[in-house]
């Protein structure tokens, strides 16, 4: 189901476009599909969220702009931890929500790739990822916890915190219940200093692949 989705999501790419890369496993099989149609004499350049992905791409010769001289995006393509038929997502799951928020803001538009088990009709069964400066990082978590949301820092491995590519740390919330109106949670969660970005996406995605179990992809438009 993800490869069919990446490979699928690569077909909207054309010559000339500057492409956002998201992170995850099934962002993996789209960059896989692009540097084979970059091999194949496709022309364009890529940023990405994750250094992760921008490795990839690296390695299969498909050149990476300085995100930092780049003001609008062509397209880009990233997954979902959880999408209703609203569209709207958790995301963060790969540790690169606020990388990947900015990419999705500036893009022209924002692809998303999922497998159907991604598919919801309320958020909330996923843990919800929480950038977080690591300075003061107790009281920014007490703040979080007074708000009824419960949860914990994300490790790496039993290896200590789990560190971004920002260099900041992830809070995962583990909601008790479905959420009814999680613009509401990411506002509140937003109004926390310290709290960077909350893995709420909203209004974001444009076309929505969706990979079936049979090998097929669902289309939203």
């Amino acid at each position: 189901m993800k490869k069919a989705v990446g490979y699928a999501a690569a077909d909207f790419v054309e010559s000339g476009m500057l492409v956002g890369l998201g992170t995850g496993s099934t962002v993996f099989y789209f960059i896989t599909r692009l540097i084979e149609r970059v091999q194949d004499g496709l022309e364009v350049q890529v940023v990405s969220s994750s250094i992760r992905s921008e490795s990839q791409a690296k390695d299969g010769g498909i050149p990476v702009a300085d995100i930092n001289t780049v003001t609008s995006i062509d397209l880009t393509v990233d997954g979902a931890d959880e999408i209703t038929s609203e569209k709207i997502m958790t995301k963060g799951g790969g540790g690169a929500l606020l990388r990947e928020k900015i990419l999705a803001n500036t893009s022209r538009e924002m692809v998303v790739i999922v497998d159907e088990s991604k598919v919801v009709k309320k958020l909330g069964k996923h843990p919800l990822p929480v950038e977080i400066l690591p300075f003061a990082t107790e009281a920014i978590i007490d703040k979080i916890r007074k708000l009824g949301h419960q949860g914990s820092l994300r490790e790496r491995n039993n290896d200590g915190l789990y560190v971004t590519d920002n260099g900041n740390h992830i809070y995962d919330i583990r909601f008790e219940s479905l959420r009814d109106d999680p613009e509401k949670d990411h506002e509140k969660l937003s109004r926390i200093p310290g709290v960077l970005e909350t893995g709420f996406f909203f209004n974001l995605a444009g076309r929505v692949l969706v990979g079936k179990a049979d090998g097929t992809v669902d289309h939203w438009s």
